[in-house]
């Protein structure tokens, strides 16, 4: 089975192709270009020096969240219409599980770290031991301070992955928990990983359609949540109002 992953979730972008565990195709970018310009002729450059034809794809494969909200919907809208028009199944990866495999060859306990902001984090952690990987919690925007106090009795090497990787090791360290980066050429998302990952959903038979494809968020966008705000304040000053 062929299949093309793309990866969109933070601020590189990378594309590859994995055929039955093995990776036969990748490209990356971080240069702060938009995903918009570059992602798809990225994708068409890979695919022409590789001598490969999107038709030769049997399925594709997106980091479907959580990460960037203007990141994910592009990586997500690309994958809709190539799948939509190749009618082709569609496979949704946990951006955290993916950036994981990078380092299951490890025997760690896997920190992913994206950052969220406001002193919060995007977080998965995982065991990774003889080329596996278990997954020890779900994907959650958790703050620092929680995550320490989880991991501050744990006995595991910890090693920290993602484009929040520094951020957290940092703050992790700053608090007596030891961590290693993990090394600079791995600690970043990869569609490589996204691949590897979407192989094992394909395994499990884990397939949806172009029209079932969405993004996972966690949370609310900074619009959504000063929307609601003013909604909450609005609703407030109305019972007063009543009130008098």
């Amino acid at each position: 089975m062929k299949l093309l992953a793309i990866e969109t979730s933070a601020v590189s972008v990378s594309a590859a192709v994995v055929e039955d565990g093995r990776l036969i195709a990748s490209a990356y970018q971080n240069t702060a270009l938009t995903h918009s310009r570059t992602l798809m002729p990225m994708v068409d450059a890979m695919l022409q020096t590789a001598e490969l034809r999107l038709a030769d794809m049997d399925c594709f494969a997106v980091a479907a969240g959580p990460g960037s909200f203007t990141g994910l919907r592009i990586g997500i809208s690309a994958v809709k219409g190539l799948a939509w028009a190749l009618e082709k199944p569609c496979l949704a990866v946990s951006t955290l599980e993916a950036m994981a495999y990078s380092l299951r060859h490890m025997d760690c306990t896997i920190v992913c770290a994206m950052d969220a902001r406001r002193q919060q984090i995007y977080n998965a952690l995982f065991r990774a031991g003889g080329g596996t990987l278990t997954r020890l919690c779900g994907d959650r925007a958790i703050a620092l301070s929680d995550l320490c106090a989880e991991l501050c009795d744990t006995k595991d090497a910890l090693i920290v992955v993602g484009d929040g990787a520094k951020l957290c090791a940092d703050y992790l360290a700053e608090n007596g928990i030891p961590c290693t980066l993990a090394p600079p050429h791995l600690v970043m998302q990869s569609a490589a990983g996204v691949a590897m990952a979407g192989e094992e959903l394909a395994k499990l038979g884990a397939f949806v359609t172009a029209q079932e494809l969405a993004p996972v968020y966690l949370r609310l966008s900074q619009a959504e949540r000063e929307r609601l705000a003013r909604q909450k304040e609005a609703e407030s000053e109305n019972t007063k109002r009543e009130g008098e």
